[in-house]
């Protein structure tokens, strides 16, 4: 019997195209089981039907790949190069499709999302913790913007999801509410304030509030001429163009006070207390809202939207 290759004519395209990717299992098996009747045993396939494609396949390549004897099947010296070979491409293919299947059910690929809030505690900090332990195949990005920036990002295509402050819906864009957060007001260590556990928003009459350009620092000022409707009951609003961790380490410093949410207590800088916020009805609140593209068909968003819904479920109407 010929135990090397047997030389062909065709194409080397045409040799491609006819080689069957259920071919190569069928021999594959073959040499693994060392036997063409218990390999298509273990396929659930009849063994003249095994047997009739590893001879295609012999044809088809120009290569004898399996002595055949009484005692079974062997792998030529050729057929064993092959084989190598073969595996590979079918270990390969098997990744690949279940890399797709993985991609489009949402469990693999990738979603970028668009925040100014901290992540140093709080509700979007567990949200992505939680997503990354059901879906450890996707790789999360992130991008810290201001609000103007995100919307742009948002229409652009650069992020698939914004998670901002209020309710109103970006330009050309859907919205489900996440969670609330508190306002805390923060205090250098030693100020007056401090000895209460409560403070109400006309206490903060005479004080210097510190408020960031940045979001969401516009929003926090809108909520304090709403919770302060009289001029005289206001604090003196200072804005800085700085950040909200800078301009709580100028509080830290003594230079005012500010008002912050719940997540960015986790930074835990240095020289601040916190105190909660209340008005005549109770603690006040900031609203957390995502946005996305209704046109964004990226099946690993679907997949965060649907955790979305399951962990921040919206009230029945």
């Amino acid at each position: 019997m010929d135990h090397g290759s047997k030389p062909t004519n065709a194409p080397l395209h045409n040799l491609t195209a006819a080689v069957d990717l259920v071919h190569l299992r069928y021999a594959v098996a073959a040499a693994d089981y060392g036997s063409f009747r218990r390999a298509a045993e273990a396929l659930l396939i009849r063994q003249s039907k095994l047997s009739r494609c590893v001879r295609q396949l012999e044809e088809r390549i120009g290569m004898i790949i399996f002595d055949r004897s009484s005692g079974g099947a062997r792998a030529t010296q050729a057929g064993r190069d092959f084989l190598r070979t073969a595996r590979a491409i079918l270990e390969q293919m098997d990744t690949l499709l279940a890399s797709a299947h993985s991609t489009g059910r949402g469990e693999a690929g990738r979603v970028a999302i668009g925040f100014y809030t901290s992540l140093s505690a709080g509700n979007l900090r567990a949200t992505l913790v939680d997503y990354a332990k059901r879906f450890p195949q996707i790789e999360v990005g992130m991008m810290e913007r201001s609000r103007t920036r995100l919307a742009t990002a948002l229409r652009n295509g650069a992020i698939d999801l914004a998670i901002v402050t209020g309710g109103t819906p970006l330009i050309g864009s859907k919205m489900i509410p996440l969670w609330n957060e508190r306002v805390l007001l923060a205090l250098p260590e030693g100020h007056r304030l401090a000895e209460s556990e409560t403070i109400f928003w006309t206490d903060l009459k005479g004080e210097t509030l510190l408020v960031s350009r940045h979001d969401p620092g516009p929003e926090i000022q809108e909520l304090l001429l709403t919770k302060l409707t009289s001029p005289e009951h206001r604090p003196k609003a200072v804005c800085q163009t700085a950040s909200w961790g800078n301009v709580n380490s100028l509080v830290g410093a003594g230079f005012g006070v500010s008002l912050v949410t719940e997540s960015d207590v986790g930074a835990n800088l240095s020289g601040l207390i916190y105190r909660e916020l209340r008005d005549g009805t109770g603690p006040s609140c900031v609203r957390y809202s995502a946005h996305w593209r209704t046109d964004n068909d990226n099946p690993a968003l679907a997949s965060f939207l649907k955790m979305l819904g399951e962990r921040y479920p919206s009230p029945a109407v």
